[in-house]
Parts: structure tokens; C-alpha cells; sequence
């Protein structure tokens, strides 16, 4: 439930347990994010329906009740626990339903101009025009290894969750040593830096990203603050964001380009132009594209799990009726036999 706030609208993402370490620590954020002002509001994802595949058709989804959350905050903080050195399946999950062309800043800018200027693009993405409102982020993930490599790739991975909206994130930070549950909370620090990490973002909700101040701690990259490389001999890339950069004899790497970094708007507008321009090149070959692809329909060696009915449970009633849940999803109360 969201409180009255001044300073715009917060929005907290919990992955993890319903009041485990990595959602005390998200409310310890949101907690000092209320206190400068913000309205906020916790959405834990373990209690949405987010099906994929074919089972979103079928299913009941709550995935767009989230989309209207997401694209009316002015801040948001992302908690997770570190989960094999990355982040909760939800989240990653939620990504993949949410998160993609239909989030993407730069392709909606761009499909808005095609159609001022009365053009339809050859991918008709979905176009919510409030994706392009500035917003800020902060991420918070905890896990109990003390040692680094146990949690490499979790902050590269909720970047994921924000570069494609062009959300500036402004703050981040991992935690160790919290490898019971709910024992986040003999972390004083821990708890004391996430309310930091909430100021932070609240302190800059309404920002526009090119104004939004990095708060975290520095990272080797300028663009995502993070320490993940890859090295082709001396050329350096930001194995997170794409920036790329010269390792020099001294070690050192000096960034030379960071308009590849898939955080920078130049970035997400050649990859928009990309994708239109590979859609208007297989428009022409679409037929030779379904003659081919129909050789591997024919070829066929799927296997399926046989369909297993959902448990039917029961219970009795003092009054000498029984009650039992069906797979319909109800309560059926009927007499005895």
C-alpha cells in the first residue's frame, strides 16, 4: 500500500522471500525513501501470475498490472537475493515478459516520429508512450558467500531490468554474509547503507538521465560502474553495457568509445534503426524464409510430459458435509458418499 509522498512516485521490487533478507533490505530503502517525500509502493513478484510461453494465453497474468506500475514510477529499487551467482528466476523472468522492444526508449521514440510523419515502421512494436518519462534506479542484492566470485554476475544482470527503459541508475550495492534466512538483520551496516541507497534514488526522482548524478560506488566502467571485462588482447569491452575501451601497458583502460554502451541513447537508436532495417530486408524473402523453415516443422521428435491432473483436496465438516478444492480452481461442498 503506497503512502502520501511529495517527492514522486517509488516503486520497490522484492525477489525474494515475503520478508526475507533481500525485502528487509528493499524496506530499509524504501522506508528512508518515504522519509524524503516519495509515495511508495512494494510489489513482491513471488505473490503475480507471470506465466510464459504458450501458458500466457491460458493463464491468468498479471504482468501488465505491473507494466502500469512500472512505467507511472518516477523511482524504482530492485532487491533480489544472489541466487548462483545471479539474481532470482522471477526477475529474470520478468524481463523476458516486459522488458524487451515494447520497453525500449529509443524504439518508441522512434516509432512515435514514423507515425507523425504518417509511416508505419515494418515491426509494429506496442508503443506506450510513458516509457520515455525520466525515472531513476537503484539496485540492492544480498547472498551469504563472502567471497566476490559468488556474485559476479548479479548487478550485470539487473542492469538488464533499466538500460532498455533508459532508466539512469544511480546507485547500487551487493551484500554478503547473509546465508540464513531473515539474518540480514544483524547487518547494521547493511541495513544502514540500503537506506542510503534509498535516499539516493528519492533524492533524484524527476531527474532527466543525462542530469541523474551516479551515487554508488565508482566501478571500472563510466557508464555502469561495474568491474566486469572481456579483454580481446588490449581492446576492452564492459562485458554489462558494451562500452569499450584500451588496456594500456600500464594496466589501466582508457574508455574510447562509450556510445556503444547499450546504456547510451546513441546506442539503443542504432540497435532501433538495426532491427527495422533487418525487418524490411527479410520482408521481400519472407516467402523463400517459410519454404525453408518448413523442412525442420516436418522434422519432429518433440516429447511432452503427460498431463497430470491437479490434486483434489478435501476436508471434512463437522455438520457431515465434505469440502473439496477442485482443479476448476473452487470449493465444492457436497454430502457424504
Amino acid at each position: 500500500m503506497s503512502t502520501s509522498g511529495t517527492g514522486g512516485r517509488m516503486l520497490g521490487l522484492g525477489c525474494g522471500q515475503p520478508d526475507g533478507s533481500a525485502e528487509i533490505l528493499l524496506k530499509a530503502a524504501l522506508r528512508a525513501a518515504e522519509g524524503e517525500g516519495a509515495d511508495v509502493e512494494l510489489v513482491r513478484l513471488d505473490e503475480l501470475r507471470l506465466p510464459s510461453g504458450a501458458a500466457e494465453a491460458a493463464e491468468p497474468d498479471d504482468a501488465w498490472w505491473l507494466w502500469e506500475r512500472l512505467v507511472e514510477c518516477d523511482g524504482l529499487i530492485v532487491s533480489t537475493p544472489i541466487i548462483s551467482r545471479t539474481v532470482a528466476a522471477r526477475l529474470k523472468l520478468l524481463g523476458d515478459r516486459l522488458l524487451g522492444p515494447n520497453a525500449d526508449a529509443a524504439i518508441i521514440a522512434g516509432l512515435l516520429a514514423l507515425r507523425r510523419q504518417g509511416r508505419e515502421p515494418a515491426v509494429p512494436f506496442r508503443v506506450d508512450q510513458r516509457v520515455l518519462k525520466p525515472r531513476v534506479a537503484g539496485f540492492l542484492a544480498v547472498g551469504g558467500s563472502l567471497t566476490p566470485q559468488w556474485k559476479t554476475l548479479t548487478l550485470p544482470i539487473m542492469h538488464t531490468t533499466t538500460f532498455s527503459m533508459h532508466i539512469a541508475v544511480v546507485d547500487q550495492v551487493q551484500f554478503s554474509g547473509a546465508g540464513t534466512p531473515r539474518s540480514v538483520v544483524l547487518d547494521a551496516a547493511a541495513l544502514d547503507r540500503a537506506a542510503v541507497l534509498g535516499r539516493n534514488v528519492a533524492g533524484q526522482l524527476g531527474v532527466a538521465f543525462d542530469q541523474a548524478r551516479y551515487l554508488g560506488p565508482p566501478g571500472l566502467c563510466p557508464m555502469c560502474h561495474l568491474d566486469v571485462v572481456a579483454l580481446h588482447g588490449a581492446d576492452v569491452a564492459c562485458a554489462t553495457c558494451g562500452a569499450r575501451g584500451r588496456l594500456g601497458p600500464d594496466l589501466q583502460v582508457t574508455w574510447t568509445d562509450l556510445s556503444t554502451s547499450v546504456i547510451s541513447m546513441a546506442e539503443k537508436q542504432s540497435h532501433a534503426v538495426e532491427i527495422q532495417e533487418t525487418a524490411e530486408r527479410h520482408r521481400e524473402l519472407r516467402p523463400e524464409i517459410e519454404q525453408r523453415a518448413r523442412a525442420f516443422e516436418a522434422y519432429d521428435r518433440t516429447v511432452r510430459p503427460e498431463p497430470t491432473p491437479l490434486p483434489v483436496r478435501r476436508y471434512d465438516r463437522s455438520d457431515g458435509l465434505h469440502v473439496r478444492w477442485l482443479p476448476t480452481g473452487c470449493w465444492h461442498v457436497c454430502s457424504a458418499g
